[in-house]
């Protein structure tokens, strides 16, 4: 079998749609297909019943220039056209004394010519008279329904087909007849549903990109395009464009067996996508040319803009409805704090916003229903265990088809709309619609009929067409453009209020802790302050104990005094920390260029570290660089380091301690390190709190430096981290924003 070739390929029901109806290789009776190569115009092949219309003996004028084919004016028109990128046109030529018309089009840079009778034109004063009469009557139609039987009348009166109806798509291509015109002896098939396999993907796809489409004589007999194989591109050509292109066996055949003999149909594309067909039945032969298609393919399209223009204006008063309620409702959820409460315990409820029968809100754990709904425990089980895999949004117009548990409450929930919102991925809120009963009349069995043959199943168009009822059972109402869109800008507005007060509470809470903090640093202050005066009458007599009366003290005695001098001490050197930690929150920054080396070394010099640690080694980096900051705070933070490294450092058998920096992603990080006695990583945070200390007691302090120091950086919106190893020393880490060199 040649590649690709159709004659000898025979079509399964599963591979219904894979039909290559683009390439059948042959032509209608009625007229001639001839493919020229684009780049010489000469002719490549053509159908075997060109002598029988233009006179040409087909194997005569494969591989001849077009112009010796056709009038040299056609050919020459194609040429230049191609030539300068120009739109081709049909060209109208005489042979003898019959007019034809040549309609070109383009397919893998092949030109495909259709050329076919001219036949007579429309009165032009007709159609325009009819033409204002439909556009008249289609601004008038109150549904879409009544514009669709205004169509059909206008085309049956323009046409005179036997039957002419307008033939809508559903979401799963299955179509319905919703307008219908036809002689008064044949049965009505207005109302009846056909299944999406009687017209097909290819098929919608070729009606999508030709508009039109005719067959003039259901009984023809096919010409075969002379060669199968195109000897240009060594494959069968793709005459999708051609009107003349031969019609499927398998529809020839349904067709037959509906009595019809020859067809017209037009594609009703609405905003980009197929809608429907204007399908036109006759039960006898019939040719409508060139011109007339046309004129029924801008009556098509004259249609399709009112049908758009027609649903455009319900989805703004669908959408202009349920924004008044979604106001409503955004009104509810700022003054009420509950948003659970809010959209399911007043008027108007969230079901309000779409046309359903009731819903359902999940939040938190918390969970409301209004209206007519399954059971909560259905509706939790339902949200576990199946919407929990879905996205954002999800809607269905037979849930039961997609989750089989919802065949117990398909009365109640056969469709859903359901979306997402909050924090939490398992909130919810969800629209439920009832099932739909009703009979539904199918043109004869929708099951497409097949014969098995070695194991494979074999298409079989139907051969009745009588009405054939079946009840619908687990299917809804199907949810609109217009429901989506009031769902969407639902969730926007709860997700809008949700962050709101989100934002609110945290600002009330920061405005609180500020609060807060500000009355524990006051009152640090104030106990600090107050606290001196008895601590200086308990050192200073405690002095004076020690200092006259000493002699006089048994051992005991004496053991007491010092310690309750040390105890004074010690609790005046806490007392000056936590004034030193109160006064840090307290402090306006004061802003300057400072010398970070500067300060370092005053703080060596104020720790009087030549004396007190003459056995460490001090190494002060010469390069350090300046920083931006408030001269006390900083000098604050460097003391408090250097004085934690000298003295956790000072046991060591060669005490060590570094201050110096490194440059990293264009900031200057400056680190103060020792070779003390380090401590568990684990406590690298907890060093930082107030009062905290991780060493033995063999190392004196309050617990305040290290927390002053985290205090001074986070004032100055930097940062302080330390690495330390127990026995290996300890590093602290600090950056200021607002480094220069």
């Amino acid at each position: 079998m040649a590649r690709g070739a159709y004659s000898e390929q025979e079509i399964t029901i599963t591979n219904c749609d894979r039909e290559p109806i683009h390439i059948i290789g042959k032509a209608q009776e009625h007229g001639v297909i001839m493919i020229c190569d684009m780049d010489t115009l000469s002719v490549s092949q053509c159908s075997e019943n060109v002598e029988n219309i233009l006179g040409f003996n087909h194997e005569s004028i494969l591989g001849e220039p077009l112009k010796q084919v056709l009038p040299k004016k056609v050919a020459k028109s194609f040429k230049r056209k191609l030539k300068n990128n120009e739109s081709l046109l049909p060209e109208k030529f005489k042979v003898g004394d019959q007019k034809f018309i040549c309609i070109p089009s383009i397919s893998q840079e092949l030109l495909i010519l259709d050329i076919e009778p001219s036949g007579k034109s429309l009165d032009p004063v007709r159609f325009q008279e009819q033409l204002t009469k439909i556009l008249t009557e289609l601004n008038d139609a109150e549904s879409v329904n009544d514009m669709c039987q205004q169509a059909a009348l206008l085309v049956k009166h323009l046409f005179d087909y036997d039957r002419i109806m307008i033939y809508k798509f559903d979401e799963d291509w299955n179509g319905e007849v919703v307008a219908e015109v036809k002689e008064p002896d044949l049965d009505s098939w207005l109302g009846l549903h056909y299944p999406a396999t009687d017209i097909p993907k290819p098929a919608r796809d070729i009606f999508m990109k030709q508009g039109v489409r005719i067959i003039s004589d259901v009984n023809y007999k096919a010409s075969p395009i002379i060669p199968e194989i195109s000897p240009i591109t060594g494959q069968p050509s793709d005459i999708s464009s051609s009107e003349l292109r031969a019609v499927s066996p398998i529809h020839i055949e349904y067709l037959q067996n509906m009595n019809v003999a020859a067809s017209l149909t037009a594609a009703i594309i609405l905003n980009g996508e197929l809608w429907g067909l204007v399908a036109c039945h006759n039960a006898t032969p019939k040719f409508i040319n060139y011109h007339q298609r046309q004129s029924c393919l801008f009556l098509t399209q004259v249609f399709s803009n009112k049908l758009a223009l027609k649903t455009t204006n319900l989805f703004l008063d669908k959408t202009s409805a349920s924004n008044e309620i979604r106001k409503k409702l955004v009104l509810q959820m700022t003054s009420i704090h509950n948003i659970v409460d809010a959209l399911c315990k007043f008027e108007p409820a969230f079901t309000d916003i779409v046309d359903c029968g009731g819903g359902a809100i999940v939040k938190g754990g918390e969970l409301c229903t209004y209206g007519d709904t399954p059971a909560i425990s259905e509706i939790v089980q339902l949200c576990n265990n199946f919407l929990v895999n879905k996205g954002t949004y999800f809607s269905s117009k037979s849930l039961s088809n997609v989750y089989p548990e919802a065949s117990k409450f398909k009365d109640k929930a056969s469709g859903i709309l359901s979306t997402r919102f909050g924090d939490e991925k398992e909130d919810y809120i969800i629209w439920f619609r009832p099932e739909a009963k009703e009979t539904v009349s199918w043109g004869g069995n929708p099951t497409k009929q097949g014969y098995i043959k070695d194991g494979v199943e074999y298409l079989t168009p139907r051969k009745s067409f009588e009405r054939w009822a079946e009840k619908v059972s687990g299917i809804a109402k199907p949810w609109e453009e217009y429901d989506y869109e009031a769902v969407s800008k639902l969730r926007e507005s709860i997700i809008h209020i949700l962050v709101k007060k989100q934002k609110d509470e945290i600002y009330s809470l920061n405005d609180r802790l500020v609060d807060a903090n500000k009355e524990l640093e006051a009152f640090s202050y104030s106990v600090s302050h107050d606290l001196r005066a008895p601590l200086r009458g308990i050192d200073g007599y405690a002095r004076i104990l020690k200092d006259h009366y000493m002699d006089r003290l048994d051992d005991y005695s004496k053991k007491a005094v010092n310690t309750i001098v040390r105890s004074a001490g010690e609790m005046d050197t806490m007392i000056d920390d936590i004034l030193s930690y109160s006064k840090v929150g307290q402090t306006q920054l004061s802003k300057q260029l400072l010398s970070i080396k500067q300060i370092a070394a005053n703080a060596i010099e104020a720790q009087n570290a030549e004396n007190n640690y003459p056995n460490t080694s001090i190494k002060l980096d010469e390069n350090l660089p300046k920083a931006v900051g408030d001269r006390r705070m900083i000098s604050q933070l460097i003391n408090n380091l250097i004085s934690n490294a000298l003295k956790y450092s000072s046991k060591e058998e060669y005490p060590a301690v570094e201050i110096s920096f490194f440059r990293e992603k264009e900031q200057n990080v400056y680190f103060i390190k020792d070779n003390g006695v380090g401590f568990d990583p684990k406590h690298q945070e907890k060093i930082f709190e107030l009062f905290s200390r991780v060493a033995s007691k063999d190392y004196m302090g309050s617990g305040i430096g290290l927390s002053i120091a985290k205090k001074v950086v986070d004032k100055h919106n930097g940062q302080l981290w330390v690495e330390t190893e127990p026995g290996k020393g300890s590093t602290f880490f600090f950056i200021l924003p607002d480094l220069e060199e």
